[in-house]
């Protein structure tokens, strides 16, 4: 958990040359590049709280074949992925707002060497989080039958 902008500001700028590479490489504009760095860039400076969530497979079963080994690895990552909604939900219920960026993906080894943190920790997710400047209104949510068909072979998602 980042709270110090010295450490937000040193993840962001790590983070911006990777992101910055990725956007060449899509050959954007240069100020289209240059626009989303710095949207970037803002959005984890800015942030009250920064919580990077990572892969640790050393707790993991091992297996000497590859599909149970990537099978346990999945395994690991939907277990990341449901902490991070719990915290989403966490974060919620405590009136904080709260953004899932999976922006540290593509950029593994920077967050590490930003973070000073094991190679074995595979950075996933980032969770920007503080007080919302503004609650939007909800979105109208679809019928649940526009997006589930119950019939006599069992539940079908549309």
């Amino acid at each position: 958990m980042l709270t110090d902008s010295n450490a937000k500001t040193h993840l962001a700028d790590s983070m911006a040359i990777e992101f910055q590479h990725d956007l060449e490489k899509d050959n954007l504009p240069q100020a289209e590049i240059e626009k989303r760095v710095k949207k970037s860039r803002e959005r984890i400076t800015s942030a009250p709280v920064v919580i990077i969530l990572c892969v640790e497979m050393s707790e993991m079963d091992e297996y000497p074949d590859a599909q149970r080994k990537n099978a346990e690895y999945l395994i690991a990552t939907q277990s990341v992925a449901n902490a991070g909604m719990q915290l989403l939900l966490a974060a919620h219920a405590e009136g904080l707002g709260s953004v899932w960026v999976c922006s540290p993906m593509f950029a593994q080894e920077a967050v590490q060497n930003a973070l000073n943190i094991s190679k074995s920790w595979e950075p996933q997710a980032m969770f920007l989080i503080g007080h919302p400047v503004e609650i939007p209104e909800p979105r109208q949510r679809k019928a649940l039958k526009e997006i589930v068909q119950i019939n006599s072979e069992g539940v079908k998602f549309l």
